[in-house]
C-alpha cells in the first residue's frame, strides 16, 4: 500500500515537473522592428530605441527605409542608441550629403581629376561614363549615373562604421538580422536588399533620385526605398516576426488616391510614380498591420533639419512617443 502511494504521488510530483518545465520553455515572441524614412527626422527613431532599451524589449529583425536603413542597420550590426546618438550629433549631415568640393572655389563650373563639378557639387565623374553600362547579370555595386550629389563621403563613413562585417553573404548573418528596402528606377519595382555590401545597402535605400546617384546592383538601378515602401512592416513580417514595432516618421496618414489618372494619362518613370504615388497606400496598410505603430510629434521638422538642436529635440520626441506606447508593447509581448 505503502508503494502504491509513493509512486502515486512521484507520478504527481513529474506530472507537475514537466508540465512547469513545459510551460518555462515556451518560447517569447520574436519581435520585428521597422524604422520608416524621413532624412534628419530618423533622430526621432535613435529616442525611440533609447527607450526600447530602457523597457528591455528584445528585437529579433530590422527592416527599414533610407535614414530608417541606416539606423536599422547600425543598430543590427550591434551599436546601440547612445551610439547612433553620439553620432547624429557629432557628424555635418549636410556636409557629408553633400560632399562638396570647396577647393573649385567660385567656379560654376569646373572639371577636376575626371569629375564634372557645378557649384563644386560633384555631378558626372566622366571618367566612369562607360563603366555605368554594366551587363544585365552582374553582381558588382557600384554607384554612378545622375544625381547632384555622389553620397562618397556619406558612403565612406557607413564602410568605416560597418567594416568588422565586410564579406557577409547574407545580412541575416548580423548580430540581428537584417532588411532594407530600395526601388529599382526602372521598373519601379521594389527591391528588398539582404546582402551585399551593408554600406551600399544603405546608401541605395536614402537615394534620393535627382539628389543622389543611384546605386548599381545586379543590374538594377536602384534608388531610395520610400518611394514604394517607407514603413516595411511587410518586410519584416516576411522575416518572421510575431510582433511588429514601426516607428513611421510621417506625420499624416495620406488618403486613398484615384489611380485611375496614372492609366488616364499613359505616363511613366517618376511622373507616374508622383501621380499615383504607390508610397501612400501601401504606407497606410502597413502601418495598420503593424502591431504597435509609433508616430513621434515632428511636425516643426524636415528632412533637412540635421542642426544640433533639432536633432536633440527630435530624440526626446522619439523617447516620448514611445514611453506613451510602453504599456501596449509589454501587453504585446505578454499576450502573444
Amino acid at each position: 500500500m505503502r508503494q502504491t502511494i509513493n509512486f502515486s504521488l512521484l507520478f504527481i510530483l513529474l506530472f507537475f515537473s514537466i508540465n512547469l518545465t513545459a510551460n518555462c520553455s515556451e518560447p517569447r515572441p520574436r519581435v520585428g522592428l521597422v524604422l520608416g524614412g524621413g532624412g534628419a527626422k530618423g533622430a526621432a527613431e535613435v529616442g525611440a530605441l533609447k527607450v526600447l532599451e530602457e523597457l528591455d524589449i528584445p528585437i529579433d529583425y530590422i527592416a527599414g527605409t533610407s535614414i530608417g536603413a541606416i539606423v536599422g542597420g547600425l543598430y543590427a550590426c550591434g551599436y546601440k542608441s547612445e551610439d547612433l546618438e553620439t553620432l547624429f550629433l557629432s557628424q555635418q549631415w549636410l556636409t557629408l550629403f553633400a560632399n562638396r568640393n570647396t577647393s573649385v572655389g567660385g567656379n560654376i563650373i569646373d572639371e577636376r581629376e575626371g569629375t564634372l563639378y557645378i557649384l563644386g557639387f560633384p555631378i558626372l565623374r566622366t571618367k566612369d561614363k562607360d563603366k555605368n553600362k554594366m551587363p544585365k547579370d552582374s553582381t558588382d555595386v557600384t554607384t554612378g549615373g545622375i544625381g547632384l550629389f555622389s553620397g562618397k563621403q556619406i558612403t565612406e563613413l557607413l564602410d568605416s562604421l560597418t567594416k568588422p562585417y565586410d564579406g557577409i553573404k547574407s545580412f541575416d548573418q548580423l548580430p540581428i538580422p537584417f532588411r532594407c528596402v530600395a526601388v529599382d528606377m526602372k521598373t519601379q519595382e521594389e527591391v528588398v536588399m539582404d546582402s551585399c555590401e551593408l554600406e551600399l545597402a544603405m546608401r541605395a535605400s536614402m537615394a534620393i533620385p535627382g539628389a543622389f546617384k543611384p546605386v548599381r546592383w545586379k543590374g538594377r538601378i536602384l534608388v531610395d526605398g520610400g518611394m514604394q515602401n517607407n514603413l516595411p512592416v511587410d518586410v519584416v513580417r516576411a522575416m518572421g516576426a510575431d510582433v511588429v514595432i514601426a516607428i513611421d516618421l510621417e506625420q499624416a496618414e495620406h488618403e486613398d488616391r484615384d489611380f485611375s489618372l496614372k492609366e488616364t494619362l499613359g505616363i511613366g518613370g517618376l511622373l507616374d510614380w508622383a501621380v499615383s504615388r504607390p508610397d501612400w497606400k501601401k504606407n497606410k496598410a502597413n502601418r495598420e498591420d503593424a502591431d504597435v505603430c509609433i508616430s513621434p510629434d515632428l511636425a516643426e521638422f524636415d528632412v533637412s533639419s540635421f542642426s544640433k538642436e533639432s536633432i536633440g529635440r527630435m530624440v526626446l520626441r522619439g523617447e516620448k512617443a514611445t514611453r506613451e506606447k510602453s504599456k501596449e508593447i509589454k501587453a504585446l509581448l505578454k499576450k502573444k
